[in-house]
């Protein structure tokens, strides 16, 4: 029988994908046996503090990627915003499974955001929400939130906020999709760079894995993902700057990417059309298209991004959370 270690947080979530993850190989590949390997980040210990530029890039994903680097374990699933959108040298994405729902929802006590009213708390993270969320209901008041996302969930149901905005996806996986009181349109709230879909990260040279993992592969997916990763890329934002990517493709090849770089008080949006076959240059075109509207060369040149200015020692651009 073939072992394959997995790497994997321990949060709810990342263990709820892990075991989803392990399951689809395990029935991909008779004889194949997937063996869990919990690993703690640097996010996962930072708990007290917003995760910001100055602490550095890569908060979950880091230490899973020395971990297969090392030879540790041989795979890693990941949310895919959270990768840096430059792998370390050795790394690959060999497999980017069918994406769920890209879009963020409403958790809340029954309302929508447009029935929230005027003064009501809002939880959220996340740059990006918070200022999608200014623009859409600058009534509300919009408080930091970190932790699992039961506990999110939890903080609506004891009062502590009266809602908060999390990924579809993750609300789906962990089992607490029936929370969701509204997917609010990408107009409303762009959702981040490859928000919903999943990660298999293998090493580069190691071809048994790439052929075990490479199965579960949605060529939709990753060409999805490929621009939206590749707008993060040539924008240079890094994992706290308010921007939404959403690449959606057609049934005759087609791709649509939109991206949008949003303040407390205004939003800049373009989009692009492109093809799967092409979906980097697409989203290396909506990003070029982006800065050209803002007059920047990369976003690290904009002080509402709250990034580190652009230099020779800038860290590795990372995903929007």
């Amino acid at each position: 029988m073939t072992t394959l270690r997995l790497g994997t947080r321990g949060s709810l979530l990342a263990l709820a994908q892990s075991r989803g993850v392990a399951a689809a190989l395990e029935a991909a590949n008779p004889g194949l046996s997937v063996e869990l390997v919990q690993i703690r980040t640097s996010g996962d210990r930072i708990t007290d503090v917003p995760l910001g530029p100055h602490l550095g890039q890569a908060f979950f994903t880091k230490e899973i990627e020395e971990a297969l680097l090392d030879g540790r374990i041989d795979l890693a699933v990941h949310s895919c915003k959270d990768l840096g959108t430059a792998l370390p040298d050795g790394l690959t994405l060999g497999a980017i499974p069918t994406r769920e729902n890209p879009g963020d929802a409403v958790v809340s006590r029954g309302v929508s955001l447009a029935e929230l009213p005027a003064g009501a708390s809002v939880g959220t993270s996340s740059a990006r929400r918070r200022n999608f969320l200014a623009l859409a209901r600058p009534d509300l008041e919009v408080r930091d939130q970190r932790g699992n996302v039961p506990t999110r969930v939890k903080a609506v149901d004891d009062g502590k906020v009266d809602a908060v905005i999390l990924a579809v996806s993750g609300l789906r996986r962990v089992g607490l999709g029936e929370r969701i009181v509204e997917i609010l349109p990408a107009d409303v709230m762009l959702p981040a760079a490859a928000q919903g879909a999943l990660a298999l990260e293998i090493r580069a040279d190691d071809e048994a894995a790439a052929r075990l993992v490479g199965v579960l592969d949605d060529p939709v997916a990753r060409a999805e993902v490929t621009a939206e990763r590749a707008c993060l890329r040539r924008l240079e934002a890094g994992c706290q700057a308010p921007v939404g990517v959403l690449a959606r493709a057609g049934d005759d090849s087609t791709l649509e990417v939109r991206a949008a770089a949003v303040t407390s008080e205004s939003a800049t949006w373009v989009s692009h059309p492109g093809t799967t076959g092409e979906a980097a240059e697409a989203g290396i075109a909506v990003a070029d298209a982006l800065l050209d509207e803002l007059g920047l060369t990369t976003l690290r040149d904009a002080p509402w991004a709250d990034m580190p200015p652009g230099g020779p020692d800038r860290p590795r651009a990372g995903s929007v959370r």
